[in-house]
C-alpha cells in the first residue's frame, strides 16, 4: 500500500514537472533562435565578398545590402533564387525570408575579371531548435518517469 501511495506521488511530480516544462518553453521571451529580422552588409570586391559567410536561423527575415568596392558585382543566393547587383557608387539590396534549412552558395553574377567563377561566399540556415528542446525535455521526463513506475 505505501508503495502504491510513493509511485503515485511521484508520478504526479513528475506529471507537474512536465506542464511546467511545457510552461516556461511557452512563456519564455524571444531568445536568439527566434525568427527576427537580420541585416548584413556585403562588401565585393574582386573576387571576393566580405563577410564570406552569412548566418542565420530559420524564419528570419534577411537584407542583404551589397556594396561594390572596385567594379560592378551581383550577389545570386542558390536555393532562394533571388539576386542583386552593385556598381561603384550604387548599392543593390536583397530581401527575404530564410524559410529553408542548409548550405546555400552565393555568387556573383556580374563577370569582374578572369577568377569570376571563384567569388563564391556561403548562406548558412539552421533549424529554429527551440521547439525540439522542450520536446526532448518533455520525453525525457516521461521516460524517467515510465523508469520509476516499472521499477
Amino acid at each position: 500500500m505505501m508503495k502504491k501511495k510513493i509511485i503515485l506521488i511521484a508520478m504526479a511530480a513528475l506529471g507537474a514537472a512536465c506542464i511546467l516544462i511545457a510552461l516556461i518553453g511557452i512563456a519564455t521571451p524571444a531568445t536568439a533562435e527566434s525568427p527576427r529580422e537580420r541585416f548584413f552588409e556585403v562588401h565585393a570586391k574582386r573576387f571576393e565578398y566580405a563577410p564570406d559567410t552569412i548566418q542565420v536561423n530559420q524564419g528570419d527575415k534577411v537584407t542583404i545590402r551589397l556594396v561594390s568596392e572596385d567594379v560592378s558585382h551581383g550577389l545570386y543566393v542558390d536555393g532562394y533564387e533571388i539576386k542583386t547587383a552593385a556598381h561603384p557608387g550604387a548599392e543593390g539590396t536583397l530581401t527575404f525570408v530564410a524559410d529553408k534549412t542548409g548550405r546555400y552558395t552565393f555568387r556573383c553574377t556580374v563577370t569582374c575579371g578572369e577568377f569570376h567563377p571563384y567569388m563564391v561566399g556561403y548562406l548558412n540556415v539552421e533549424p529554429n531548435s527551440r521547439l525540439w528542446i522542450f520536446a526532448l525535455l518533455i520525453v525525457g521526463v516521461a521516460l524517467c518517469s515510465a523508469v520509476i513506475v516499472l521499477r
